[in-house]
């Protein structure tokens, strides 16, 4: 059966639109992040921008203060839905391993070693060639592949992601080759509406100080929604402005906020960095590739194999009417054994009377060998029967019974009639 890529995806991504948008797992923060740009834009409009429209001349001239601030919104919201809703750098992972010769490590337990290339466990690592210099990559088990420079796999997406920044449960994705430029343009953005939103309102709170010659305490009691706006993007300010001043050093050195975090202690030479001009015109001027990944594409979808209890359950239909079988045929089993412990009781009844009409003349022979054998011959069928009756009500399993019940009770009989003949031929 055919299917789109999206429909039988590997990845916790989410996807809308039939696989034209594709967003993370986390990707219900997202209205979160909306609503925290967009409410203070709107009271900044109702209750601060609305008042400025005349206090400039031209007497229009505050219009522009307001206009600003809603296409410097709207703006953001852009940034942020294409930081979001796009692939940020997936590569498709593969549906067998690579073409690589393996090798047994036994350090790897059976189980790990088993669970995606059966009986065999490739390098961990391996060396390649970047800008003349050796660059180790490592070998990614769930996407079997090994993963290129730069390059690592997501938890949270369960992607493998070409240059791998970080994931950003504000924007609901990966960031990675293909929306960092986004993101950063997301995140430098916002730090200047803050810085906008934040002048504005103090602006609106010294033209009330200036029109009836108020303090700063009676101008904020007067307009407490300036105050409201000033605190929040001030506090906003702390973590956007931060962020945005940390990723500009991040790409002025050409790194990565995982390659800052993991490889920060190591003092190792950045091979990447080609000089902070070029890697600003890497980042913001160069070409964007296409998606690695048409998530519309028709597949053919992998049919599951059975597994060996689906395979039982086709064999042997369902299973609850084999087990009362199984419970029938134990009581007619016991039932028969209790018939022929009856007939052998019977029989035993024969030959203990035959030995008492005996004695008397093993008393006058005085032979003692052929009290010993006549002894043992009645302990061994007790002994037999004793045996059987054992063997049927201790076994745990009572499927073995539906299948050899009839062997037992056959072989059962024939053991018991063919003692008991050999008892009687002692005593003739």
């Amino acid at each position: 059966m055919e299917k789109r890529v999206y429909e039988v995806w590997k990845g916790s991504n989410k996807f809308f639109l039939g696989g034209r948008l594709i967003f993370g797992p986390d990707a219900r923060s997202l209205p979160v992040t909306l609503l925290l740009i967009s409410v203070p834009s709107i009271i900044f409009c109702i209750f601060v921008a609305r008042h400025l429209r005349h206090r400039f001349s031209p007497y229009n001239a505050g219009y522009g203060i307001m206009v600003v601030a809603v296409v410097f919104t709207i703006y953001v919201l852009i940034i942020l839905f294409l930081t979001s809703a796009r692939d940020p750098g997936i590569i498709p992972r593969n549906s067998r391993p690579p073409e690589e010769e393996p090798h047994h490590d036994s350090s790897v337990p059976a189980q790990a070693r088993n669970r995606h290339t059966p009986g065999r466990q490739f390098p961990r690592t391996k060396e390649v060639m970047v800008n003349g210099m050796q660059v180790r990559v490592k070998y990614c088990s769930t996407c079997m592949l090994y993963r290129p420079p730069r390059c690592s796999h997501c938890s949270i997406c369960n992607n493998c992601v070409e240059r791998f920044d970080h994931h950003c449960p504000w924007v609901g994705q990966c960031i990675g080759l293909r929306n960092y430029r986004f993101f950063f343009m997301f995140v430098s953005s916002t730090t200047l509406l803050c810085i906008y939103v934040f002048s504005m309102s103090a602006l609106y709170i010294k033209v009330l100080m200036d029109d009836n010659h108020r303090t700063v305490w009676e101008a904020m009691k007067e307009s407490p929604p300036s105050v409201v706006l000033m605190a929040y993007c001030f506090i906003a300010l702390w973590f956007v402005g931060g962020l945005t001043g940390f990723h500009l050093y991040l790409i002025g050195t050409n790194q990565t906020t995982y390659e800052n975090f993991r490889h920060r202690a190591d003092n190792r030479i950045n091979i990447f960095d080609r000089g902070c001009p070029s890697n600003f015109d890497e980042i913001f001027c160069t070409k964007l590739n296409p998606s690695k990944n048409n998530f519309r594409a028709l597949v053919q979808e992998e049919v599951p194999r059975p597994t060996e209890e689906a395979k039982a359950e086709d064999v042997g239909g369902d299973t609850h009417p084999k087990i009362e079988v199984d419970l029938e045929n134990r009581q007619d089993l016991l039932k028969i054994s209790e018939q022929h412990n009856i007939e052998e009781g019977i029989d035993l009844s024969k030959i203990s009377r035959r030995q008492n009409d005996e004695e008397n003349d093993s008393r006058e022979s005085n032979d003692p060998l052929r009290s010993t054998l006549e002894a043992d011959s009645i302990m061994g069928i007790n002994h037999r029967a004793s045996l059987t009756m054992t063997m049927i009500r201790s076994d745990p399993e009572p499927s073995s019974y539906g299948n050899c019940s009839s062997e037992i009770a056959a072989d059962s009989h024939t053991n018991s009639t063919v003692t008991i003949k050999e008892a009687g031929r002692l005593f003739e």
